[in-house]
């Protein structure tokens, strides 16, 4: 076999040889084929020098056709329906090729589209529909990660009834307010308990419309929420805690024949080395309730809280000073009034809101806190005096609306009986209400906070009095002190700004008339009737009045397009879900169906409806 394959090679290796014509005529005779002179030269080739010249041939064909493929485009009717081909077969359902079309706006500015030539749809940003339509919008995702774009046409809330309205129960839907945390309060005077407003005024000053929806929220939630968990620290009888008294300071209890109680009196070295205290550990519970008595300036209590997610402390001081809040680097100090020496005083204080006040106020410093990340680390006190029943719990709502009701106790104008606003204010096109002005609202919630007091307290004749004198600028025309207009020189209307010409605001006037309502439900004989004769001259008012605020897809603010002749003032959602609740609440009362049918309506415009064209 070797031998046979070196004589084959031998013979592929060998010269080609001239084939004479004999020869060529006797192999064909004989079946073979003659190889032609190029199989032959190819045959003499080097193997391996042919295979580089076919893999460089296949590179360089490769890279040609690669390049011009490069340069190639298909027509884009082409195109279309194989990018869709592929879209469909990818995700399994059908999807639109979009195109870039600029969309003109009234033939004012244009914006940025896109568009569906097959389906002759053009898409329009969401951005940009959400300003032109006042609408909101956003991307959500399911449990099962799927996506969908809930379009909303008002965020307001509309809060249906629960019953009939009640002057005794729940005010409106005022559970849900939390006053104290608005940014537009400063704080809750230490000296009041009461906020204090920054809304018009920077510096603060209080605001009888404020303080009453702020004393409403507490008795409404007082009503709603579950009983308050309240731990007794010191009582000076049955619960007594291990004070820690330096040397130089002492503190004893001792009986006080007034009371009928014991209570404990302190008396300490200057300086916060002689501090007398309790350490705690106390979290959640940050109310703090305390009966206190400070005999000297330089006698305080004070509160260490921190808080446990940056591990910051801070401390409250409470002081017998004129002075609203101040802040010195981790010091928070609330003035509980220079009057405040030799008095007994309950004191109620909700410490994250002080503390989140004192924070928010130091400009260097602005976070917010929650509540679940502080503890009470300790509460001493300071100087000269005495305290009694010091508490720690989770809420203390009524002691929130009576602080309330007394300042409106101690605060009405025993001329006007007005609740004077100490501030200015501006409504474009009106005249400015110069400081002292009175408020139809802040009369009607001041009514409502004092009408539930006197029930509530079990005939409180103060509460009674305060509120019955609530009544006179009801009857006084706005131009000479009190809250009073005439729409047409026939309908009467409360208003919430005295402004000249009057403004008419609707929500003002809803709450005005609440309460009239509430007084007429809960005081006796005269009283009630003066109460009563106002709410139903007022309701005549709104029923004759109501229809002129319907814009067909939703409602003005007040009517200044007829005191001023000029555009109306419309009403944003968040008031526009107010007219809404103030007429489901009225319905209740009053069975004359244009209010609950008004109401239905307006609520259908929160949803996109609009009235019918002609």
């Amino acid at each position: 076999m070797s031998k046979y394959l070196s004589s084959q090679r031998d013979a592929l290796s060998a010269p080609a040889l001239p084939v004479s014509r004999e020869i060529r005529e006797q192999l064909k005779s004989q079946g073979v084929k003659q190889r032609e002179p190029l199989v032959f030269f190819i045959m003499r080739l080097n193997l391996k020098a042919v295979l580089l010249v076919l893999t460089v041939a296949v590179v360089v064909i490769t890279l040609g056709v690669y390049m011009r493929c490069a340069a190639f485009s298909f027509s884009p009717d082409l195109v279309r329906p194989l990018d869709r081909s592929a879209r469909q077969s990818s995700s399994g359902g059908e999807t639109t090729a979009l195109h870039d079309i600029e969309c003109s706006i009234n033939q004012e500015y244009t914006v940025h589209c896109k568009r569906d030539e097959n389906a002759n749809e053009v898409y329009v940003p969401f951005s940009f529909l959400r300003n032109y339509f006042d609408v909101s919008g956003a991307v959500s995702t399911n449990s099962n990660e799927v996506a969908k774009f809930n379009w909303v046409h008002s965020t307001a809330k509309v809060n249906l009834p629960r019953g009939k309205y009640d002057a005794r129960g729940v005010f409106m839907y005022f559970e849900n307010y939390n006053v104290e945390v608005r940014d537009r309060v400063k704080c809750i005077s230490a000296a009041e308990g009461v906020p204090v407003s920054t809304q018009w005024e920077k510096r603060g000053y209080f605001y009888p419309t404020q303080i009453a929806q702020f004393a409403l929220s507490h008795y409404s939630k007082n009503l709603t929420e579950p009983a308050p968990r309240v731990r007794v620290l010191e009582d000076g009888d049955g619960n007594q805690m291990e004070w820690s008294t330096p040397k130089a300071s002492n503190m004893s209890r001792i009986w006080h024949h007034k009371f009928n109680t014991s209570v404990v009196q302190f008396e300490t070295a200057p300086g916060y080395e002689g501090v007398i205290s309790i350490a705690l550990n106390q979290t959640l519970d940050l109310l703090l309730s305390v009966d206190l008595l400070l005999v000297t300036n330089s006698s305080s209590l004070m509160i260490t809280v921190q808080n446990r997610d940056t591990r910051h402390t801070y401390s409250l001081h409470y002081i017998p000073a004129d002075l609203l809040l101040s802040v010195q680097d981790t010091n928070i100090y609330y003035g509980l009034g220079g009057s405040a020496l030799n008095k007994w005083r309950h004191i109620t204080r909700d410490l994250h809101i002080d503390l989140q006040k004192g924070v928010m106020g130091d400009k260097r410093s602005p976070l917010k806190i929650r509540r679940s990340d502080l503890e009470v680390i300790s509460i001493g006190f300071l100087g000269l005096g005495f305290f009694d029943n010091i508490t720690l719990s989770t809420s203390d709502h009524l002691a929130h609306f009576y602080d309330a009701a007394e300042w409106f106790v101690h605060n009405q104008d025993p001329k006007t009986g007005g609740w004077t606003n100490p501030v200015r204010r501006s409504l474009n096109g009106f005249a400015e209400l110069r400081p002292g002005w009175i408020s139809a609202m802040g009369q009607g919630h001041a009514i409502s906070v004092l009408a539930r007091a006197y029930w509530h307290s079990g005939g409180d004749e103060r509460y009674l009095r305060a509120a019955a004198a609530g009544l006179q600028p009801y009857r006084v025309f706005s131009r000479d002190g009190g809250v009073l207009a005439q729409f047409m020189d026939k309908f009467y209307w409360y208003e919430e700004y005295p402004t000249t010409p009057p403004s008419y605001v609707l929500n003002g006037f809803i709450y005005s008339l609440l309460g009239l309502y509430d007084l007429n439900s809960t005081a006796p004989g005269k009283i009630a009737r003066e109460a009563g004769k106002l709410f139903a001259q007022g309701m005549h008012s709104l029923k004759k009045m109501l229809l002129l605020f319907d814009t067909g897809s939703g409602t003005s603010y007040d009517l200044r397009h007829l005191s001023l002749g000029v555009a109306p003032n419309l009403a944003r959602w968040d008031y526009h879900a107010t007219h809404v609740n103030q007429l489901l609440l009225l319905a209740t009362i009053d069975s004359d169906p244009l209010i609950a049918q008004t109401a239905e309506r307006w609520k259908g415009y929160m949803f996109g409806r609009r009235a019918k064209h002609n």
